[in-house]
């Protein structure tokens, strides 16, 4: 067959080179500017962590803060004794002014335990149980104010309810009993000013906290069923591996059958449905108000009363003998890519059997993203958690300074302490206004912008080694005679060598549209709210844009680091070059892909399947393997989800080897096909099924 394109808008085809011989090994290197701006930018990522890492403190996340932003059960501080936080009144939690200030306004302090029993202060006042409620009280609590003056100071709480800690918190222990809301025994409780109220008050500001401690024992008990299975789950991912390497191999044989047996199978499914609309069609001819058409009908809400309808049928069984006849045809024309396709898949498998090391790699690439996932999410908490600790006032009054900035330390003797008896001056967020603290946004975006740029790079650094590992292979005549020693540590060394610039430059590019796109999600989860059915119509285009336009360049990418592991190319060269060659060959690389996609998504659905299925029957107590039965869990479907989600990325890693494989003989063939003629000078590298199917032949070989 010839190349579809020869000349034309998408350049021309490639000369013959006599003095190449796959990729090449006297190389230079490409993209200086790019790889210079890279390690600069590297440097600035390093500082950008150190001085996250000098303001940072990630105890704000881990460890709760009392009313003066002291952190609770922290070592080395007067409260490391006192993990928990316990909040004077609960149900002013439920103040909108939390959503707003992220803090509760009732007086908050660190405790060593949360209270047990019910107990107010006027009960437990001059009482037996006073020092137990006194370490509930503010730090340094004077014991001659009056009961009064105690609550209108918020020294102490007006109430202790049961509680529960969660999250280092304490959050009233709500059960219920006969149908009632309850805490500890009690269905009502003291305000501090002597009425009692309804249990449910206090209900509503921690009803939330109910479902966290649900969830936090659904935790516990999956954590428990991972200790007892962890074993047979690494067994299940185990054989998810030896599957996923068994599929690649059998591909080498069975790759034709299954692409045409699924092609065959299509086929009848088609035929049986436009064969099933057909009967319908003609039974329900006659009956009442099936020949009503669509548009009278109008839209129901109930779908099913369309399929009383003989236009229905009719308009489903036009659609799929539509289906069919484009099926049929792209067979009848397209016969002989397929076969190409085919060819090229299973000589794909063929090499992966050489270069058995290749399905290592993804080890190689998940450990490096691993590296830049942690760099990433430290300095981004370091980052979050280097402000300084902001006092604002809080009343659940009407005062006139809530919101304020003050100082803790003197408040109490401030003018705005004597103006608003009931209000407090306690921690609210961490913030602050040096020119630090302002560029902090610009530091996180520029901390996201990194994470892509590097992660990006580790994806194209392994692309390009395993297409230079895999282009040794194609290039080489005697298969596997003359493929080179360790292919892909060779490959990985030039890529690093020589192409680092080329990587970077390729990885900024996609890095760009990636944190446009985190952009634009920002700007529509503000914009939700909004109104503007305009605004929301034309970020949504946007959004629908910049998917497409980050598709297209990873594709572009991909095919252009194939060029520059055989080549050696600077990427703007290599990217053109592989774009015009797949332009020249449009209809066999649409079909080339179709068919990989077809066969990658079988293999995946085949190997997550089976052992998704025997995953099921062990941990269920169906089957056992030789005397061992499953352990005896909370949650089977624990496991059991492992084990799926596991052997989907096992087999994801080991395909994405293949599928790089694949690609990058895809165009090594393209290539071989527009260089060489067969003759003696100009020897074709293909393998012999690929010059059969195009009825080529070597001729020095032919003669011989």
């Amino acid at each position: 067959m010839e190349d579809e394109r020869k000349d034309g808008a998408y350049g021309t085809p490639q000369k013959y080179d006599p003095t190449f011989k796959g990729p090449i090994y006297h190389r230079g290197c490409t993209d200086i500017i790019c790889c210079v701006f890279l390690l600069l930018a590297i440097v600035g990522y390093v500082a950008v962590g150190i001085i996250a890492w000098t303001h940072g403190d990630p105890r704000k996340v881990i460890y709760p803060t009392d009313s003066r932003g002291e952190f609770c059960g922290q070592k080395g501080t007067k409260n490391a004794n006192k993990p928990y936080l316990f909040y004077f009144n609960i149900v002013k939690c439920a103040s909108p002014l939390v959503l707003l200030e992220f803090q509760c306004p009732t007086p908050q302090i660190c405790v060593e335990k949360c209270p047990d029993r019910y107990l107010t202060y006027l009960n437990a006042h001059r009482s037996q149980d006073f020092e137990y409620y006194k370490q509930f009280c503010v730090p340094g609590f004077q014991t001659n104010k009056g009961v009064a003056e105690v609550l209108r100071d918020g020294d102490c709480p007006a109430v202790l309810t049961p509680s529960k800690p969660l999250a280092r918190r304490c959050f009233p222990a709500i059960h219920a009993h006969k149908g009632v809301l309850m805490v500890g025994n009690e269905t009502t409780y003291e305000d501090g000013h002597g009425s009692r109220k309804n249990i449910t008050e206090l209900v509503e500001g921690a009803k939330k906290a109910n479902g966290v401690l649900e969830a936090r024992q659904l935790a516990m008990r999956i954590f428990e069923d991972y200790t007892v299975s962890w074993y047979w789950i690494v067994i299940g991912l185990v054989i998810a591996m030896l599957m996923s390497l068994l599929f690649i191999v059998l591909l080498r044989f069975l790759a034709g059958v299954m692409v045409w047996v699924m092609v065959t199978m299509l086929i009848l499914v088609l035929g049986y449905g436009i064969f099933h609309c057909y009967m319908e069609y003609m039974r329900l001819r006659g009956e009442v108000g099936s020949d009503i058409s669509l548009v009278d009908l109008g839209f129901q809400t109930d779908l099913r009363v369309y399929l009383h309808l003989r236009q229905t049928w009719m308009t489903f069984m036009i659609i799929l003998s539509i289906l069919e006849a484009i099926i049929i045809l792209l067979l009848i024309f397209l016969r002989k890519r397929i076969l190409i396709a085919i060819a090229l898949i299973k000589e794909g498998s063929r090499a992966v059997g050489y270069v058995m090391c290749s399905l290592l790699y993804p080890l190689v690439t998940f450990f490096l993203l691993c590296l830049c996932i942690a760099y990433w999410a430290s300095t981004a908490v370091f980052l979050s958690t280097s402000n300084e600790a902001i006092y604002k006032i809080f009343d659940d009054g009407t005062c006139q300074f809530v919101g304020k900035t003050c100082n803790p330390e003197t408040f109490a003797s401030s003018n705005e302490s004597r103006l608003c008896p009931g209000a407090h001056c306690q921690f609210a967020f961490y913030g602050g206004e040096s020119g630090y603290h302002r560029a902090l946004l610009g530091l996180q975006i520029f901390n996201a912008f990194m994470f892509f740029w590097l992660a990006n790079f580790v994806l194209a650094l392994g692309q390009v080694t395993l297409a230079g590992a895999f282009a040794s292979y194609y290039w080489a005549l005697h298969k596997p005679d003359d493929l080179p020693a360790f292919p892909l540590f060779s490959a990985f060394g030039r890529a690093l060598r020589y192409h680092t610039g080329s990587l970077a430059f390729g990885a900024f590019i996609l890095a760009i549209v990636q944190i446009i796109r985190v952009m634009l999600e920002y700007l529509d989860q503000r914009l939700k709210a909004a109104e503007n059915k305009f605004a929301k119509f034309l970020m949504t285009c946007l959004k629908c844009c910049f998917w497409c336009l980050e598709k297209f360049i990873r594709f572009l990418n991909r095919n252009a680091y194939i060029m520059i592991a055989i080549y050696g190319t600077n990427f703007c060269t290599s990217a053109r070059n592989a774009f015009f060659l797949l332009m020249r060959n449009i209809i066999r690389v649409a079909v080339l892909d179709k068919v990989t996609d077809f066969l990658f998504l079988l293999g995946k659905l085949l190997i997550v399947g089976s052992v998704g299925i025997l995953a099921f029957f062990f941990f269920t107590h169906r089957i056992r393997i030789v005397q061992d039965t499953a352990p005896p869990l909370n949650y089977y479907w624990v496991p059991i989800l492992t084990v799926i989600v596991g052997s989907y990325l096992i087999a994801h890693g080991f395909f994405s080897v293949y599928g790089m494989c694949v690609d990058t003989l895809f165009l090594c063939f393209l290539e071989d096909l527009e260089r060489n003629d067969g003759s003696a000078e100009r020897p074709y590298f293909m393998s012999p099924n690929l010059k059969r199917l195009l009825n080529k032949t070597n001729k020095k070989l032919a003669e011989s």
